[in-house]
C-alpha cells in the first residue's frame, strides 16, 4: 500500500503534524488553543478500562514518563507537545501485539502516539528531549515507525492474533503526548506521569504490520453572514504557517495539490496501493467541527467495500476499529478517506465560540481541523 513519492512527503508532513514536540533549540509556536471536545473544554473521561486477558506465548511490560512533567506551552498557547523516549530492555526480539496508553492526569492529556526507534538510532534519540515524529528515522519512514496511538473513548488496541510490529533487541519507545491547557487558558495546570503498557509475544511466525496515513484536505470557508480578517483563506493559510511552521503551510497546499478538493463542508482523498497486503484495523481522526468520516476501498467500482463509516462523529469516541474480517487489498487498489465538517459548529461549542470567525484548513489546534483515516495493515 505504498503510495507515490508525492503522497509520501505529504503523509510525513500529517505526521510532522500530528507528532510536532516542542524542545530546547527547537521551539516553534503552538496552537492559539488546543483540540478540545465537543462537550467544551474538557474531554468526557471514564476510568481506564483494564487489558484483555493475555494470549498463549504474550506478556505485559510497563513503561512510565521518567518522571512528573509539569506542561508548560511557549509563546502563549495553551498547547504542549512532549516526547518521552522510554526503554523496554529488550534482549531478544519480540513484537508489539497491542498497545494501551494509561492517562495519568485527564484534565491535561489530549492524545498519545507511540513510535519505535530501531537500535541503532538510539544514540540520536537520546540527545533530543522533544522532537517531530521520532526525531531519527527519515521523514518518508515515519509512518511505518507509528505502532499505536491514543484518544479519547481509546482503551488498549489489541492486534489480531498472529500479527504485531516488531521489535529488535536495544529498540526503544517514543510516547509522544499531546498536552492541552485550554481550560486554564495555557496557565500551569499541574503535572502528569502517564505510562505505557506493551502487550508483547516472542518473536517468530508472526506477520508483521504497519501503518498507513490516509489525509484529506480540509477547505471550509466561513459559514454565510460571517466575516474577518481570517475569513480570507489567504490569511487563514498565513496563519496556520506561522503558528505551526511553514511546512504546515506547504502540506495544505501539497494536499490540495493531490486531492484538487472544491471549498466546502466534504473532502476526499484517494490513495493507490503500491502492493497487496491485508487491512486489519481503521479509524478515523477529525477535531470539533467533523460530522461524519469514512474508509472505503475501491469506491465506484463492483469491488467497493466500506473499511470505517462513523456517522455522527464523536470526538469523544475516536478508537481503532478491527475489521471483523480483515480485507485483502491487491496492488493498484484504491482507498478513499471522506470526511464532513460542519463550520457552523463554530459558533456553538463552547471551546470555539470565542474565537473569531476562520477559513479552516488542516492544521493542529481547535481553529483548525483535520481529515485523516489510519489503517494498520500487512
Amino acid at each position: 500500500m505504498r503510495p507515490d513519492a508525492r503522497r509520501l512527503v505529504v503523509v510525513a508532513g500529517v505526521v510532522a503534524a500530528l507528532a510536532a514536540c516542542t524542545g530546547p533549540g527547537t521551539a516553534k509556536p503552538p496552537a492559539s488553543v488546543a483540540t478540545a471536545p465537543a462537550s467544551g473544554a474538557h474531554h468526557a473521561r471514564a476510568s481506564t478500562p483494564p487489558p484483555a486477558p493475555l494470549r498463549a506465548g504474550e506478556r505485559f511490560a510497563g513503561l512510565s514518563i521518567p518522571r512528573r512533567y509539569s506542561p508548560k506551552p511557549p509563546h502563549g498557547g495553551t498547547d504542549d507537545y512532549r516526547c518521552f523516549l522510554l526503554d523496554p530492555h529488550l534482549t531478544t526480539a519480540a513484537w508489539v501485539t497491542g498497545t494501551q496508553f494509561l492517562p495519568d492526569n485527564d484534565a491535561l492529556v489530549h492524545h498519545a502516539i507511540v513510535f519505535r526507534v530501531p537500535a541503532g538510532q538510539v544514540p540520536a534519540a537520546e540527545s533530543w528531549t522533544c522532537f517531530s515524529g521520532t526525531g531519527v528515522t527519515g521523514r518518508l519512514d515515519q509512518d511505518a515507525s507509528w505502532i499505536g496511538a491514543w484518544a479519547p473513548g481509546g482503551g488498549e488496541d489489541v492486534l489480531p492474533a498472529g500479527t504485531g510490529f516488531r521489535l529488535d533487541p536495544g529498540s526503544r519507545i517514543v510516547l509522544q503526548v499531546h498536552y492541552s491547557l485550554l481550560a486554564t487558558d495555557g496557565r500551569p495546570g499541574g503535572a502528569d506521569r502517564s505510562a505505557l503498557r506493551l502487550r508483547l509475544g516472542a518473536a517468530g511466525g508472526l506477520k508483521a504490520l504497519q501503518t498507513r496515513l490516509l489525509p484529506a484536505p480540509v477547505e471550509l470557508p466561513c459559514p454565510p453572514g460571517q466575516t474577518g480578517t481570517l475569513c480570507d483563506r489567504s490569511a487563514a493559510l498565513r496563519d496556520v504557517a506561522q503558528r505551526f511552521g511553514r511546512e504546515a503551510g506547504a502540506m495544505v497546499e501539497g494536499l490540495n495539490q493531490l486531492c484538487h478538493p472544491s471549498p466546502g463542508p466534504t473532502q476526499s482523498c484517494d490513495t493507490t496501493a503500491g502492493r497487496a497486503g491485508t487491512v486489519y484495523t481503521v479509524a478515523g481522526h477529525m477535531h470539533l467541527l467533523g460530522k461524519r468520516i469514512t474508509v472505503e476501498l475501491n469506491p465506484g467500482t463492483s469491488r467497493a467495500r466500506t473499511l470505517l463509516a462513523v456517522d455522527p462523529y464523536d470526538f469523544d469516541n475516536q478508537r481503532a476499529r478491527p475489521l471483523a474480517n480483515p480485507v485483502r487489498v491487491a496492488a493498484g487498489d484504491v482507498l478513499r478517506v471522506t470526511c464532513t465538517h460542519d463550520a457552523s459548529l463554530r459558533q456553538r461549542l463552547p471551546a470555539l465560540a470565542k474565537l473569531p470567525p476562520r477559513y479552516v484548513v488542516w492544521g493542529d489546534g481547535t481553529a483548525d481541523e483535520m481529515c485523516l483515516g489510519i489503517v494498520t495493515w500487512g
